[in-house]
């Protein structure tokens, strides 16, 4: 028999969040709302993550990206350069990722950072995929869509790129921003770099690290 999709959930359903939960738990891969873009995700757990580039047809090396609820949850994983706390304190929740130098004492499997000694975080402005991250830890969220593509901005084009793979889907109508988040590196001597453009211009970034 043909494999049936995913169940299509509106975010705001009392058991919605609920179920995500129970499917991440046993591995599956949850469409989730972002301010941003629709990503989807898993627990950040080797046979997981496979599973994830796997539906993106992602190359292993780019890695995949955490989303958050609070610095706590990862401050044990990375350094947190001054750079890098004055960007988070002004820019988090919102549009943007910071890429920070991986502690040497952390663990962290290769698909997760792209075999590098750095990893993606950001703290996203949206209820739901804080929400998870509450409750579970961090999350592993990749845009949701083929590797290459247009990442989706609503639940229908989650579903018409990757929906064969995925678990579960919280639809939590056209996403407010539809532009990426702007990728910013930041190195153990605080020098930081743009890795990818993205809704928060360049100027804005220099202008909060430079204010301190």
């Amino acid at each position: 028999m043909p494999r049936l999709g995913p169940a299509v959930l509106p975010a705001s359903d009392p058991g919605a969040l609920s179920d995500a939960i129970d499917a991440m738990r046993a591995g599956g891969i949850i469409g989730i709302p972002t301010e941003t873009v629709y990503g989807i995700g898993v627990l950040p757990r080797a046979d997981a993550l496979a599973a994830l580039i796997r539906a993106k047809q992602r190359p292993e090396e780019k890695g995949i990206a955490l989303l958050i609820d609070g610095l706590d949850q990862v401050e044990m994983l990375v350094e947190l350069p001054p750079a890098a706390v004055r960007l988070a304190r002004d820019h988090w929740p919102g549009a943007l990722t910071l890429v920070l130098p991986v502690r040497r004492a952390a663990s962290l499997p290769d698909t997760l950072t792209g075999g590098r000694d750095t990893l993606g975080l950001r703290i996203p402005d949206h209820p739901v995929p804080r929400a998870l991250a509450r409750a579970l830890g961090p999350l592993a969220v990749t845009s949701a869509n083929l590797s290459g593509g247009a990442p989706a901005t609503t639940a229908a084009q989650l579903m018409a790129s990757v929906g064969h793979a995925l678990a579960l889907v919280l639809d939590d109508g056209p996403v407010r921003g539809g532009v990426a988040s702007t990728v910013v590196a930041v190195d153990a001597d605080d020098a930081w770099r743009i890795l990818r453009a993205g809704a928060l211009d360049r100027a804005t970034i220099s202008a909060t690290i430079d204010g301190g």
